[in-house]
């Protein structure tokens, strides 16, 4: 929701027209906001004009899908893992409740956030401040 919301809007020269400011901070503003509307309290910077029909409903649909988009993927994957028969234990084996699998489950989420939020953090927040 965040990353889609943010490409929309500064593909559309209209909702680009609401920012206060050009370049890497006004970015940073579109960003801000449907991070916020996505995972937060919706709030948005004080230089990004967001009080438009178009960023009413965009920000309102990315607060909507970023909060019941999870539950149901969740709920899924809870009634997925439930059906599921026990396996038996071989040599192939990974166990799960040792350090191994924290650790790789650790970097495997630290990877692949990074590798999706990298990219615009480094246009937006990371171009600011150099």
């Amino acid at each position: 929701m965040v990353l889609s919301g943010t490409a929309v809007a500064m593909a559309m020269p209209g909702q680009r027209a609401g920012m206060l400011n050009d370049g890497p901070h006004g970015l940073s503003e579109v960003l801000y906001a449907f991070t916020s509307a996505g995972n937060n309290n919706g709030s948005a910077f004080g230089g990004l004009t967001v009080n438009t029909v178009w960023y009413d409903t965009a920000l309102g649909l990315a607060m909507l899908l970023g909060r019941f988009v999870p539950i149901v993927l969740v709920l899924a994957l809870a009634g997925s893992l439930a059906r599921q028969q026990a396996v038996p234990v071989t040599a192939g084996t990974l166990p799960t409740h040792r350090p191994l699998y924290a650790g790789l489950l650790l970097a495997v989420v630290l990877v692949v956030v990074g590798l999706t939020y990298f990219p615009a953090l480094a246009l937006g927040p990371l171009a600011e401040g150099v």
